[in-house]
């Protein structure tokens, strides 16, 4: 037997057509429940329960219990940034399970990657932070800069909460095949400008609208 982590088990739980459209549904970052995720997997309520057990034993869910209702979301970033990566891979390669719809230009221009902005506006974010210093390194050991900290000091978004998550990540984004903006800074800057009116997300999907008045306003925000 191979020592080492059993990447085999790990991919037979993402594999499975019905377990990869629940988890996908899940990359919204919003809790969903069984019936829910059912009806993503095309599969009855009973089936998709057996799939969610297997997830949750695998570590790539997590359950919450709010009285009599039960609840399922990605166990982390790193659960959503496999996804992401998976799915980037599956697009060049050609793998796509459906024809292009009115709605794929919207997810392609800016979406939500679990709790960060993705797509092309998250990928003009990133480089344009990175251009004007305010991240610094490459890859996995991208910082925030002093500058680029008091920046977002000074448009509100607070970074000092405790958490797990990396304050800084790159995601590698499947639609552009570039790196758009993880961690606690990625979640700040979608939160501030959902708070600030720029942008909303339409009910049931990923996509991130901004207004017209919105972008201009992101824009000259963080300067991209």
């Amino acid at each position: 037997m191979k020592d080492g982590p059993d990447i085999a088990r790990i991919a037979s739980l993402i594999g499975d057509p019905g377990r990869a459209n629940m988890l996908a549904a899940l990359m919204s970052g919003k809790a969903l429940t069984a019936g829910e995720l059912a009806r993503e997997a095309g599969v009855r309520v009973q089936t998709a329960s057996g799939h969610l057990t297997r997830l949750e034993e695998g570590g790539l869910i997590a359950r919450e219990r709010q009285g009599r209702h039960h609840y399922f979301r990605l166990a982390g970033t790193d659960v959503a940034g496999v996804l992401e990566a998976l799915m980037g891979l599956a697009a060049a390669k050609g793998q796509l399970r459906t024809r292009t719809g009115p709605r794929d230009p919207e997810l392609r221009r800016a979406r939500v990657c679990y709790n960060h902005l993705a797509g092309e506006v998250g990928v003009m974010l990133y480089d344009g932070l990175r251009a004007r210093g305010v991240l610094t390194g490459e890859g996995d050991g991208i910082a925030l800069s002093d500058a680029g900290r008091a920046e977002m000091a000074a448009l509100g978004i607070d970074l000092s909460a405790a958490s797990r998550s990396p304050e800084c990540k790159s995601c590698l984004d499947w639609s552009a095949r570039r790196s758009h903006l993880a961690g606690r800074l990625g979640r700040g800057i979608l939160d501030f400008t959902f708070a600030q009116g720029w942008a909303m997300r339409p009910e049931g999907t990923r996509i991130v609208r901004f207004t017209a008045i919105g972008e201009g306003a992101f824009r000259k925000a963080f300067q991209v």
